[in-house]
């Protein structure tokens, strides 16, 4: 089925976003498309790579066909033309008029000889993905179009995947019964070493563990993850089940902990050793000048002198333990942060909040056990295992899976320490397959000062095993600034800000215009949040997504992936298609950002605007940067008005543009200071990194405006859009050929506005 996107007309790519409700009709979007429906139309086999946790999957590329048919059949060519042929009647000719008209419209299928699929199993079994070439030899020698052969091998490939999710649904189903015993078994443990009475541990049993318990503890854990990972892998269950069983399973884990003085296999008083050690670590790494650190003339970024490292901490650290070859990643940085110390050290402490302030980094994160509570509301003293899956705002980067200890202590009247610190035996003993990275003492020092401010020195330091990553980003990764001290900091200042003015009262009226009330600017800016979390959620390489990659008609790889809203009520309910793409662009990172959030320059690229004037309404800012300020902006047209709502932020190490079409009716509701939780919204957006080529100035001089040494700009742009308003429906070609010219376009129209065509 052929549909020409090399140039849609963009009154019609206008279309996608037209309805306030988001239910956004994508068939005959295009004006002129040349599209086949079938009676089986519209339906969409989409082959996902290999699924797992991380980024690290195989990506294959997507094959899509508006007509399926059965695991061992495929429909001839002729049978696409001749729907009124029929079978010759073998009978008498007595047979009365309906049958004749029920055989006339009966459709022909043609069923493969024996030899036939002989042939092509054979093949299958040497490559599943056949190219043209292969298609077309194997055509010829078997007698069959080459539409015939596709066909036949996108079944079996259908076929073969259904064979494993079956196998898979039943390994599930295994390993949750077995979990259910041992839970069983434990609480039946636990029960037997305590007093019926009075509920305390009986002598003869004291608190130690006994080797065969300690085993069921290790042997539970591990099942734990593994159905965690089948959860996620195969999506049967819905997030609302997932949350429960999981809650109260820890619930139960957590009860049993009271009588036990082992953690996965290792002694609390151990963990608190190693906790101690790494603060003491932290200090000196935090505070320590050369020979430890030395900056770097070139960048003006420290960089650890790992020999001087050697010297000072010993060589125990860098043991692999027999691991695959890691690398080691280094960085500190220091900022002033407006926040005030308590709300800051509550913030690392509580999982949930720890999350949302580092939306772009963090995609999962999970306190898997509280070993020490602390003191206080602050948690002084407070020791506890976590789980976090670090990430990039693109599928293209393999996530990062690390587990740690994290250390809250305060160090004197104006000084508080977070050290977070990976350990060995508790790794291996949850489950080492999922281990990917190592947290070498890492965190930061956090010093008070006067009017809520506060001074942090990060430092990140990392051992992570060596994974492939795209070559467009291999440079910002393996230099470390991806993951490294300047992007944590750097967020967690922007993050601060961004509180501070959702907090103020008294924000000046050229930072927040066309809004009357403080109740209407708090929840627009609310809602900008939201709407900001829902975008870095949705395109990063987590194992919560399974991405496809295909080929834009100009070239660039594009991933997509697709969930199903049944019921949270801040999207829209149905079928919704994520698609996004990177590539690299000529132009210094300010450069874009200031194009892509200028009203005055958005009909250059965005498709919505189609050509006409694009005005804000509203400006409300949310840091001291300008440019980190929400937007309510009017596209009008011939046919209609439009609202978008527009996040966009910027810091030293990362910029996003993050926008969405809002329901007009709900969107005056918010202005008017109205609950924006309920407001479904879908956004779409870009994000801006540098390309991590840092090089030499190319003269010496004092002239400030001379000493740049910017390089180009790594951009993200990813679209969001509700296919269906049915969450069971099918995902169509219709849709993915839709959303791949949308994005083709819209990245043609960038690169001719910033005349990088040829980038």
């Amino acid at each position: 089925m052929g549909v020409d996107m090399s140039n849609p007309p963009n009154s019609h790519i206008k279309d996608f976003f037209a309805s306030p409700a988001l239910s956004l009709s994508l068939a005959g979007i295009f004006r002129g498309a040349n599209v086949s429906h079938s009676a089986a139309a519209g339906s969409v086999e989409v082959e996902e790579g290999d699924e797992g946790s991380g980024g690290g999957r195989r990506e294959e590329t997507v094959e899509i066909s508006s007509e399926t048919s059965g695991p061992m059949r495929s429909r001839s060519d002729d049978d696409l033309e001749g729907e009124g042929e029929h079978d010759e009647d073998d009978g008498d000719g007595d047979g009365d008029d309906d049958d004749k008209n029920k055989k006339k419209k009966r459709k022909k299928y043609h069923r493969h000889t024996a030899e036939q699929i002989r042939e092509m199993e054979a093949l299958f079994k040497e490559s599943p993905h056949p190219d043209e070439k292969q298609r077309q030899q194997l055509s010829k020698q078997l007698g069959l179009a080459p539409r015939q052969v596709k066909f036949w091998f996108q079944n079996r490939r259908t076929q073969i995947k259904a064979i494993q999710e079956r196998h898979e649904n039943s390994l599930l189903k295994t390993e949750m019964d077995k979990l259910r015993e041992e839970n069983k078994t434990m609480r039946e443990t636990i029960n037997k070493a305590c007093c019926p009475n009075c509920g305390t541990a009986t002598t003869s049993r004291g608190t130690a563990l006994t080797t065969e318990e300690q085993q069921l503890r290790i042997e539970n854990a591990k099942l734990k993850a593994e159905v965690e990972k089948l959860r996620v892998v195969i999506g049967k269950y819905s997030p609302g089940a997932t949350a429960s069983c999981s809650a109260e399973n820890d619930q139960e884990n957590r009860s049993s902990l009271d009588f036990y003085t082992g953690i996965f296999g290792l002694d609390k008083t151990r963990i608190t050793e190693i906790a101690n050690q790494a603060m003491e670590e932290l200090k000196k790494m935090a505070t320590a000048g050369e020979p430890l650190w030395i900056r770097s003339v070139e960048t003006g970024r420290e960089i650890l002198n790992y020999d001087e490292y050697t010297k000072e901490f010993g060589s125990e650290n860098s043991s692999n333990n027999g691991r695959p070859k890691r690398s080691i990643e280094a960085s500190r940085e220091t900022r002033v942060v407006f926040v005030d110390l308590p709300r800051l050290v509550q913030s690392f402490m509580d999982v949930n909040r720890w999350k949302e302030m580092f939306p772009c980094l963090i995609s999962k994160a999970a306190t898997v056990d509280v070993i020490c509570n602390g003191e206080g509301a602050n948690r002084n003293g407070a020791v506890q295992l976590m789980f976090a899956e670090v990430q990039m705002l693109t599928p293209m980067v393999p996530t990062r899976e690390v587990y740690f200890v994290r250390y809250c202590k305060q160090l004197n009247a104006e000084q508080w320490a977070i050290v977070d610190v990976s350990i060995d035996k508790v790794e291996d003993n949850i489950d080492a397959s999922l281990v990917k990275c190592r947290k070498r003492p890492s965190g930061c020092i956090i010093e008070d000062k006067s009017n809520g401010h506060c001074k942090v020195i990060w430092v990140e330091h990392l051992e992570c095993q060596k994974s492939a990553v795209h070559t467009m980003f291999r440079t910002v990764v393996h230099s470390g600034l991806a993951f490294g001290a300047r992007h944590w900091i750097a967020t967690l200042q922007l993050q601060c800000e961004r509180l501070v003015f959702f907090m103020a009262t008294n924000v000046p009226t050229k930072d927040s215009t066309g809004v009357a009330t403080l109740a209407g600017r708090k929840s627009i800016l609310k809602l900008a949040q939201r709407m900001t979390w829902s975008f870095c959620r949705a395109i990063g390489a987590s194992s919560y997504h399974t991405w496809s990659k295909v080929s834009s008609k100009t070239g660039e790889d594009i991933r997509i992936s697709s969930r199903k809203n049944l019921n949270e009520p801040g999207e829209p309910v149905g079928l919704i298609l994520c698609a996004v793409s990177s590539v690299w662009l000529p132009v210094p990172p300010h450069i874009l950002f200031d194009f892509l959030r200028d009203e005055a320059r958005r009909n250059e690229w965005d498709i919505m605007s189609n050509g006409g004037p694009v005005q804000a309404t509203a400006n409300l800012a949310k840091g001291q940067d300008r440019g980190n300020a929400v937007t309510i902006l009017k596209m009008k047209s011939k046919e209609n008005n439009m609202w978008v709502l527009q996040d966009s932020c910027t810091n030293a190490y990362e910029s996003m543009v993050i926008y969405a079409p809002v329901d007009t009716n709900g969107m005056q509701s918010v202005i008017n200071g109205c609950d924006s939780s309920n407001l479904a919204i879908l956004p779409s957006g870009f994000s801006i990194l540098p390309d991590g080529h840092e090089s030499r100035p190319l003269v010496i001089t004092s002239r400030q405006e001379e000493k740049s040494t910017e390089g180009g700009s790594l951009l993200t742009i990813a679209f969001q859009i509700l296919t269906n308003t049915s969450p069971t429906a099918k995902l169509t070609m219709e849709s993915v050929e839709s959303v791949n010219a949308l994005i083709s376009c819209t990245l043609k129209n960038i690169k001719t506005s910033l005349q990088c065509e040829d980038s």
